[in-house]
């Protein structure tokens, strides 16, 4: 149900929380129209389990349907039951990333601190999720990746659609959002057609920020 190519196309993951499961379809039909590929739902979602079954069902052969506020394995193991094609988590769990390197499930867990991100990709991870990136900006990701240029970061939690060129070009292979990209406004009015708008502008600048670091890269090469 997961595909890299899909993930690395637009290189962004939707964050859904709390919101009803009558709004999904309207809301997995504007990100698929926005171009965007990846779409996550947490887990302390009422319905959550649900709800990532009827995506996957509905939408896996559009979207990367994961599973987020990962919290223990059994956390993961009804998230997999649910049809998660990737999962992520807000704190380091040994134990969920190993499971999940075992079943090949794509994993990003959430790491803070320079040590809890190089465990995190020691354990395997796909990418580590920096969280809360908003707390330390474009420069943290920088540092990071100074000394520990091998890693890929998803910082994720305070990005929005002006700074996250900069997390780009601080060297962020993904980035997550939340609020910033389903505004409540927007959701409350259920105007599907001004959601779809939105996430059009998101979907725009970061296939721009991709293309361009392709094309950067192979002139590197």
């Amino acid at each position: 149900m997961f595909s890299w190519e899909r993930f690395h196309a637009v290189p962004l993951v939707g964050i859904v929380r709390g919101l009803p499961a009558r709004q999904m379809d309207n809301l997995a039909a504007a990100y698929i129209a926005a171009g965007l590929t990846n779409l996550e739902v947490t887990l302390n979602t009422d319905g959550a389990a649900g709800i990532i079954r009827r995506l996957a069902e509905q939408y896996g052969a559009g979207l990367n349907i994961g599973a987020g506020t990962v919290l223990t394995v059994k956390d993961l193991d009804a998230a997999l039951s649910a049809g998660a094609g990737f999962v992520v988590t807000p704190v380091l769990n040994e134990d969920v990333i190993r499971q999940c390197v075992a079943q090949s499930v794509p994993v990003f867990p959430g790491a803070y601190t320079p040590t809890e991100i190089y465990r995190a990709w020691l354990l395997g991870a796909d990418m580590v999720k920096v969280f809360p990136a908003g707390q330390l900006g474009p420069g943290y990701v920088r540092e990071v990746l100074a000394p520990l240029n091998g890693l890929r970061l998803m910082p994720t939690g305070g990005v929005t659609l002006e700074n996250c060129t900069a997390f780009f070009e601080a060297g962020a292979q993904a980035v997550g959002l939340g609020g910033g990209l389903f505004p409540k406004h927007l959701l409350q009015a259920e105007d599907w057609a001004g959601l779809q708008r939105h996430l059009e502008a998101f979907a725009e600048k970061v296939k721009g920020i991709e293309k361009a670091r392709t094309k950067n890269n192979k002139r590197k090469a």
